[in-house]
Order: C-alpha cells, then sequence, then structure tokens
C-alpha cells in the first residue's frame, strides 16, 4: 500500500508563563512546529498545586452488561460495542455550518486541506439511531489511514484521483455517494446549495452496510486497544509530571488551522474542553451542532505534528506512518510534551511522553488536532 513521503517535524518548545483557574496570563507558550450499582454523580478533587479535577465512580456499569468503549472508555451496551463505528468526512467553512450531530462523535480529527481549509473525520460508535449527520464531502488519503485504526467505515463523497487505490484495496470499506450501494445512505436538503447539503442517516447507513456486503462486527484487523485510559475515579491529572505539565486552559489552534481559526476553553467544572472558531466570512463563537444545540466539547486533546508535501494542485500529502514526530497531549487543564508513532496501516498511533512510556488517556472524547510542519498554535 502506497504511503505518502513526507519530511521531518521538529516541535520548539517555548516558555510558559503561569496560568490557572484565575485570569488568563498575557503571555501565551508558543509551539513551534519544527454490571454493578450505578455510577456515583461527578464529585471533584484537588490537586497538590489546588487544582480543582472533577471525579466519578464509574468502577462499575450503570446495569450489567454494559462494557467499555473502545473509542472513549465508556459503559455502553455490548450491541453498540459489537459494530464497527463510522468515520464521516465533514467540511469546515462558514457555508458548511451548522454540523449535524457532530456533538455525539467519539472521536474528532481535524487537518488541512487544499488552500488552508480544515476537514474534519468524525469517529461515530453509536450511529445507527442518528437520523442526520454531516454535512459530508470528499475524502483524503491519510485520513483514511486513521479511519482504518479503528476499522471503521469510510464515509465521503468522491475525492481527488489518487484516493482511487487506497479505495480499491479489498480491506478498505468505503461509503461513497457515487456509487449505487452507497447512496443509499445519503440524502440532500434544500435549505443549502451543493456541495454543502448532503447528509447520511444511521438507517441509511445500514442498508448500504447491507448492499455492500460489508462485515459489520470487527475483522480483528485493528489493534487490541486504541487509547490507554485511566477511570473517572482516578483520573490521569499529569501531576505526576511536575513542572513539564504545564497549564492549559485555553489552547489556540489559528495558527495552525488560519481559515476556521479555532479554539478550545477549559471549564474546570466538568473538566472538558469546549470548542469555538471564527470561520473566515463567520462568526466568532461557540462550535455548535445543529441537531442537539451542544458545543462540541472534548475530555482529552491531542496535538500532532506530521510531516507533509504538497503533491500538486494544492492536494497535501501527510505522513502519517512515523516514528519521529511529536505533539502535545491536553486534559484537566494541563498539557505535556510527547512523541508519537505509527508503524501499520491499521495500527493505533501510539502517544508517548518524554520518558517513553505510552500516555494515559483519561475517559471522554478526544480531539486529534493535526499540524503542518512549520505552523505554531498556543496555549496557556
Amino acid at each position: 500500500m502506497k504511503k505518502h513521503i513526507c519530511r521531518l517535524l521538529l516541535a520548539a518548545l517555548a516558555v510558559l508563563c503561569c496560568g490557572c483557574a484565575e485570569a488568563l496570563p498575557d503571555s501565551p507558550i508558543i509551539i513551534d512546529s519544527q454490571a454493578g450499582t450505578p455510577s456515583a454523580s461527578p464529585d471533584s478533587t484537588s490537586t497538590d498545586n489546588g487544582q480543582s479535577i472533577v471525579t466519578e465512580d464509574d468502577t462499575l456499569p450503570p446495569h450489567s452488561g454494559m462494557v467499555r468503549s473502545y473509542l472513549t472508555n465508556e459503559w455502553i451496551e455490548p450491541e453498540v460495542a459489537e459494530k464497527r463505528p463510522v468515520a464521516v468526512m465533514i467540511p469546515n467553512e462558514a457555508s458548511a455550518i451548522p454540523h449535524y450531530n457532530l456533538s455525539e462523535a467519539s472521536v474528532l480529527y481535524e487537518a488541512n486541506v487544499e488552500g488552508r481549509m480544515t476537514r474534519m473525520m468524525a469517529i461515530f460508535e453509536d450511529w445507527e439511531s442518528l437520523n442526520k449527520i454531516g454535512n459530508v464531502r470528499s475524502l483524503r488519503n491519510y485520513y483514511a489511514y486513521w479511519a482504518f485504526e479503528w476499522d471503521a467505515y469510510i464515509v465521503h463523497i468522491g475525492g481527488p484521483f489518487f484516493i482511487n487505490d487506497l479505495i480499491d484495496e479489498e480491506t478498505t470499506d468505503s461509503i461513497d455517494e457515487n456509487d449505487w450501494e452507497g447512496n443509499l445512505a445519503f440524502f440532500r436538503t434544500g435549505d443549502r446549495s451543493t456541495p454543502h447539503n448532503a447528509y447520511v442517516s444511521g438507517s441509511g447507513l445500514a442498508k448500504a452496510i447491507n448492499k455492500y456486503g460489508y462485515s459489520q462486527t470487527d475483522r480483528g484487523l485493528r489493534d487490541s486497544y486504541h487509547y490507554n485510559f485511566a477511570g473517572k475515579a482516578v483520573p490521569n491529572t499529569l501531576q505526576q509530571y511536575g513542572e513539564n505539565a504545564m497549564d492549559a486552559v485555553y489552547i489556540d489552534m489559528s495558527g495552525c488551522y488560519p481559515l476556521t481559526r479555532c479554539y478550545f476553553e477549559y471549564n474546570e467544572e466538568d473538566g472538558l474542553y469546549y470548542r469555538s472558531q471564527h470561520l473566515v466570512g463567520g462568526t466568532d463563537g461557540p462550535h455548535t451542532d445543529g441537531a442537539t444545540g451542544k458545543q462540541l466539547s472534548f475530555k482529552n486533546i491531542l496535538v500532532q505534528n506530521v510531516s507533509y508535501e504538497e503533491i500538486g494542485e494544492g492536494y497535501l500529502a501527510f505522513q502519517v506512518h512515523d516514528n519521529t514526530m511529536d505533539g502535545w497531549y491536553f486534559t484537566n487543564g494541563k498539557g505535556i510534551h510527547v512523541n508519537w508513532e505509527k508503524s501499520s496501516d491499521y495500527g493505533a498511533t501510539r502517544y508517548y511522553d518524554d520518558a517513553g512510556n505510552e500516555i494515559v488517556m483519561n475517559t471522554g472524547k478526544t480531539m486529534v488536532c493535526i499540524v503542518e510542519k512549520g505552523d505554531n498554535f498556543t496555549f496557556r
């Protein structure tokens, strides 16, 4: 299988100015990418430095028979866990807003495409009951390799010619509106002009999967686990990293995504990062779900520096298979420097601290921001 060849990326660390639950500091850090009883109600504890951390006794499931989610470590019904997830390609520009049911995604990827626009790929675990997901746009190769990590069906509307070899691979399960089978999953609305009016439904996806004849359960291609999780009762506060765990209550990605200009603000009350964005041609404000009205929020944020090159007509190729690159992991208002590696198509991207230990992430949803070499972001 073809791999895109790109060059190395270095991340240089700048100096930290303190920040906590009070007023944000004036000077940000600039990162240059060179069966049981019901769970208890959420509670909070304080770390040695006074930081309040949300905890919850999730040792036992809300009711018997539930299992841990492969994607989030939350307790879920076994019939949901048995189904393969879907990976849906979603545009992110002013004319594509609002998105529908994006807040229901367990993992969300964002990366630049041509013209410095960003495109998202949302991984949905419990998708069958959703009646409107999207809108949906075209695929780029690098997203497919991230979808492979979850053994997900890839939901998209075509793509540039160079994706064809990858789509034609025997193990690639693509649901494309341009296929007569895939078209069963899609519908279009009259409230927006093409191409931003295409959506899929859970029931339609189920029909398309049956018509394609795809396997509906795990095929044994992905790793036995993906992220290494801590439970909610004893979350990872990053306190064990001492001064290397930097304050991160505000993360600004506008230096990496100049047309999206997204940022995340940490809410100490529930321990989540809330996403906002200021799209070119749009307004600055919370990134909300058109179906649920919820602002997108995440327990974990991964910023992953990735080598890339342009391959003609503005199209990008990211080197997603690598063991030389770095990034950052943010949770509970703190952040640490990490290194990452991905060694095979269906193997999970692994993240390690500077001592070489695989990081422990917290139970909940994850945002993965893919950063181009030479871009920078700030946090404080």
